[in-house]
């Protein structure tokens, strides 16, 4: 497999050539420097993300405020990676001033924690979601998903939407069905509107051949994202099978912006 074809940034520490960067990678059980182990052995940058947003959100850890905002990046500060958040929910813009979030190289999120019956935010992928949320009708609960896909891209100042075309048990082994032209239409057009890179999930195998085919042809741009925890942040074979399905090339990739340029700096919401 060619080497750099999916990536600007190709001289890791070790002056060889990065194959492209996961986005999506955690440190929960791990450390950086056994991360970056990885990272040279898989000829990967990584891009750390760490969970953000009110303590409502359940996680190992939640960066909820300037503070721990700033704690999180000293501990990468030097470090070959490029330094994100994956933020948690409509409301976590609240948590940090601008002047922080600048300082990160890209913001992640997903559409999975979802809004149930009783307004209250609903994790899609856990066990209760199927009484929290109304699912009964797959069609009208798949129309709403949609449209909060586009609600999430709409309201919040982030660079890379996660876990693209995922969906919940029960309808993930329909995916062909739900996933309707139109449909796919409707997030592909928000995330060229709002200036988003959609993720190719490696954990996830999604989104589907299909899903990335529509979403070339309109001009989307892409990243690659295991969601790994060590040892499996890295493991890219679908984003690359997919990539060289597409024929991607590098201007077809997300690249973190420069300072100015930001989700976070360009759009007021």
């Amino acid at each position: 497999m060619p080497r750099g074809l999916w990536c600007a940034e190709t001289t890791p520490p070790d002056k060889s050539e990065y194959r492209g960067v996961d986005f999506h990678v955690h440190l929960d059980n791990s450390t950086i420097d056994k991360a970056l182990e990885l990272s040279r052995e898989r000829h990967l940058k990584f891009g750390i993300v760490e969970h953000a947003g009110t303590k409502e959100n359940v996680y190992p850890t939640v960066l909820s405020s300037d503070a721990d905002l700033h704690r999180y990046l000293e501990t990468l500060e030097g470090k070959p990676v490029f330094r994100g958040i994956q933020a948690e929910w409509i409301d976590w813009m609240s948590c940090f001033s601008p002047v922080a979030l600048a300082q990160l190289d890209y913001v992640l999120t997903d559409a999975m924690t979802f809004p149930g019956k009783d307004g209250r935010r609903v994790k899609l992928w856990t066990p209760e979601a199927a009484q929290q949320v109304d699912m009964t009708d797959k069609e009208a609960f798949m129309d709403r998903f949609v449209d909060w896909h586009v609600e999430v891209m709409a309201r919040e100042p982030f660079d890379i939407l996660a876990n693209t075309s995922w969906l919940p048990a029960g309808m993930i082994e329909q995916w062909e069905i739900y996933w309707t032209p139109p449909r796919m239409k409707k997030v592909i057009d928000a995330a060229l509107k709002y200036g988003i890179a959609l993720e190719i999930s490696a954990s996830y195998k999604l989104p589907k051949l299909p899903f990335l085919k529509q979403a070339k042809a309109a001009g989307a741009k892409f990243s690659f994202g295991s969601n790994g925890r060590y040892p499996n942040m890295g493991k890219l074979d679908y984003c690359f099978e997919m990539a060289q399905q597409l024929d991607l090339k590098p201007a077809d990739m997300f690249n973190p912006a420069p300072d100015g340029q930001k989700a976070v700096q360009r759009r007021k919401v």
